[in-house]
């Protein structure tokens, strides 16, 4: 029985006091999400965490600054093949010295750890996940408070967070599936809050010389057009339409289109391009904590993945279909 239907029952007079501690400590871990969203993104630190999915394990360090020019970040991959991200507001680039290329991106649709929720959320986590409070400890030498976070439905993953008690920083961050197994983490090993940076530091190493190397800049502009075009019959509750690009990843390759859906917290990515000349392999897919799944659609090829069990994304990528002109 629904709440307001219980509502209508005249015995349950008593009861109905029974829901507010429990949205109350809803709200107060909702305001712990907000702390560690606004955290992440206006203050200024430096430090050394480490990513880990099934048997990957890989170190970075990151510095964040803002200042009266906006928002820098830059995150150097201290394993395997070298690489940097250097973000200056909404403007990425991705240095591959082993390929000798430059990848630049406007707009991220996603922001890296820390800063996994937008500045400002609206209320749909709460609508779609339960957010409580859980214990207190120490990570990276930060006392912390955790956060649960449990999705109402089989769409999407649960998550649990490590929250700075003092200054809001998400310090840990878990991906929870079906399970209950941890699918990826993000945790601080060594991390300074607060204090000058400069904006040399938040500028690609000094000692990438990047004279010669290939700059790689997808074309990406607003696409509502398609809209007349794709039907995306299958709505999946709780997520929203965020963005519609079409792409163009080289100048030699034809035009794609690119959807974001975003519940607040989970996104999922749908792009559609006309189909490769060799084979496509289509059907469920796993990379890490991501997951993918391909089908053929006419002479297209149509893509979907994000961060969601393979429930969600087969459930919307079968929903998508050619609009009848």
């Amino acid at each position: 029985m629904s709440l307001r239907q219980a509502i209508g029952l005249s015995w349950l007079g008593g009861l109905c006091l029974l829901p507010l501690p429990a949205a109350q400590a809803q709200g107060d871990a909702l305001q712990w999400m907000q702390r560690a969203s606004q955290a992440a993104q206006k203050l200024n630190y430096t430090g050394t965490f480490v990513y880990r999915s099934g048997g990957i394990a890989e170190t970075s360090r990151i510095t964040h600054l803002v200042d009266a020019a906006g928002e820098a970040e830059r995150i150097e991959v201290l394993d395997g093949s070298p690489r940097e991200v250097v973000r200056i507001n909404d403007e990425v680039k991705c240095y591959l010295p082993e390929a000798r290329m430059i990848i630049v991106e406007q707009r991220p649709t996603r922001r890296a750890f820390p800063g996994l929720l937008p500045v400002s959320f609206g209320g749909g986590i709460g609508e779609n996940y339960v957010v409580k409070k859980g214990n207190t400890g120490r990570v990276a030498g930060l006392d912390t408070q955790s956060i649960m976070i449990e999705p109402r439905d089989d769409l999407r993953y649960g998550h649990r967070w490590w929250v700075d008690s003092q200054s809001g920083m998400l310090v840990k961050a878990n991906l929870i599936g079906e399970s209950g197994e941890a699918l990826e983490t993000f945790v601080f090993t060594e991390l300074r809050i607060g204090g000058p940076i400069n904006r040399e530091s938040v500028r690609a190493g000094s000692h990438i010389n990047t004279s010669g190397w290939k700059v790689q800049q997808p074309k990406a502009t607003d696409n509502r057009a398609d809209e007349d075009t794709w039907n995306f019959r299958t709505a999946l509750p709780g997520f929203r339409k965020v963005s519609a690009m079409k792409r163009q990843a080289r100048a030699d390759a034809p035009a794609g289109s690119h959807w974001v859906f975003s519940d607040g917290l989970a996104a999922i990515s749908v792009f559609i391009d006309p189909m490769p000349e060799s084979p496509a392999e289509t059907g469920l897919f796993k990379m890490g904590a991501v997951n993918v799944y391909k089908r053929q659609l006419g002479e297209f090829l149509v893509v979907v993945m994000g961060d969601v069990p393979h429930v969600a994304l087969k459930r919307l990528g079968d929903g998508i279909e050619a609009r009848r002109k």
